[in-house]
């Protein structure tokens, strides 16, 4: 069983950045593609930001340029750093951890808000 705490949400304005980060605990971190999904009001769950584990990371298109998603094994984190942040952005963000293993081991931490005023 693996338990994920995020933290580092909150409100900023436009233009703004965060820091977003995301503490694993209970398994093996380092086996787990790492990943940062966010759903604000009225939308769906959509992918952020993912990291395998050999270091590949991938985006959504509305994110490119402006957050970048990392990973510290030894420490058992996830941080993802958001720039240029815009009213779009505003939404719950989650950290995910996936494992594809003979069955798909995935597991979710409780969110962060994120607000972004104009």
């Amino acid at each position: 069983q693996v338990q994920l705490v995020e933290s580092g949400g909150g409100l900023v304005q436009a233009g703004g950045s965060l820091r977003l980060s995301c503490a694993a605990s209970g398994g093996r971190f380092s086996r787990f593609t790492m990943a940062w999904y966010r759903q604000a009001p009225g939308k769906q769950r959509e992918l952020v930001a993912s990291v395998t584990t050999g270091g590949n990371r991938n985006y959504a298109d509305s994110v490119k340029g402006r957050f970048t998603i990392s990973r510290d094994n030894d420490k058992n984190m996830v941080y993802l750093q958001m720039n240029s942040l815009t009213p779009e952005d505003t939404a719950v963000y989650s950290c995910n951890a996936i494992m594809f293993a003979m069955t798909t081991i995935q597991y979710w931490g409780q969110g962060t808000q994120v607000t972004v005023s104009s």
